[in-house]
């Protein structure tokens, strides 16, 4: 398989968002990665229609699910109905069993429905009494969350987080990306949207995934990985800033994200090994939610980024 084999799909979704190539990419990393995105921003910034193009463009289930303050576990996982005629119980499968989800609004709803997702986004599975069933093979979670709407929200628990391979900031538009977006829409108004010409079968996609894995990441840069991530968890040997700012590291999570998401960087820019700058395009997204600032950082006005950029400047790249 070749990186244009997922022309068509970056086309399509480019063909219902104007701009927003970070999300593009990140979107299409995760994908080849196997992994799961949590995409941030402010409202009506084309979140929710960047991912469900992306389902428009795969092969595959699609379910999209509102998360609101009353919503409960079964609601995502299923649940077992009793069978008069046979008198046994028979298990109802939720949203969970497609192959993409959209988590709207994700940190709108309580605890117990975070805990439902963290079985099935790190391990493909869920558990229902004593009975465990399997999730299909390409399962995937797209989860949205506006960063200004405080009032009904939860904080993700730190475990949910984690299992997000990415976590992607979405900015606002420039100029003339906006006027496209005008025309764009206006073009909607006096037709009908087309479909995507045709869906990428999952099995190439599966092919896909397995040549990125192929992509060769050299021992040094091995080393690389790690010692960006100690770096979060021992700021202090390398600036007495980042000590300061940094209350909690990145979990060995964040290690094989970067490795993994680096071979799909490398992947998509047509290389066929893993170099030091596909590294530090992935740091960002992969970083970003697996560090926690310090209260003293944030009443400094520092951002994550801040402190992912100043690491990037301090560790030594091979």
């Amino acid at each position: 398989m070749k990186p244009s084999d997922l022309d068509p799909v970056r086309e399509h979704i480019a063909s219902r968002v104007i701009g927003q190539r970070k999300l593009i990419d990140s979107m299409l990393i995760c994908l080849l990665s196997d992994g799961h995105l949590l995409v941030e921003g402010m409202p009506g910034l084309a979140k929710t229609s960047a991912v469900k193009a992306l389902s428009e463009a795969i092969e595959g289930d699609f379910h999209r699910i509102q998360f609101t303050p009353d919503l409960l576990p079964s609601d995502l996982i299923g649940t077992d109905i009793y069978r008069h005629e046979r008198g046994e119980f028979e298990f109802r499968p939720g949203p969970l069993f497609h192959n993409i989800l959209l988590a709207d609004e994700v940190n709108r709803a309580p605890a117990k429905v975070q805990a439902a997702l963290l079985e099935a986004m790190g391990e493909h599975q869920i558990t229902v009494g004593q009975k465990t069933y399997a999730l299909p093979q390409l399962f995937m979670v797209l989860a949205t969350q506006n960063p200004i709407e405080q009032e009904g929200t939860y904080h993700l628990p730190e475990a949910q987080l984690d299992r997000f391979l990415m976590q992607v900031w979405v900015d606002y538009p420039s100029r003339s990306e906006e006027l496209e977006i005008l025309e764009l829409d206006s073009n909607r108004r006096q037709a009908e949207l087309k479909p995507a010409e045709r869906r990428l079968p999952q099995r190439a996609l599966f092919n896909m995934r397995q040549d990125v894995a192929k992509v060769y990441l050299d021992p040094k840069l091995n080393h690389y990985i790690v010692d960006l991530v100690q770096a979060t968890r021992s700021p202090g040997a390398y600036d007495r800033d980042l000590a300061r700012w940094c209350r909690f590291g990145a979990s060995p999570r964040a290690s094989i994200a970067l490795a993994r998401c680096a071979r799909a960087r490398a992947w998509l820019d047509g290389d066929d090994f893993v170099a030091p700058h596909h590294i530090q395009a992935v740091a960002p997204e992969i970083l970003r939610h697996r560090v926690l600032l310090s209260f003293e950082g944030e009443a400094e006005g520092v951002s994550n980024d801040d402190l992912i950029n100043r690491l990037l400047e301090l560790v030594a790249a091979p």
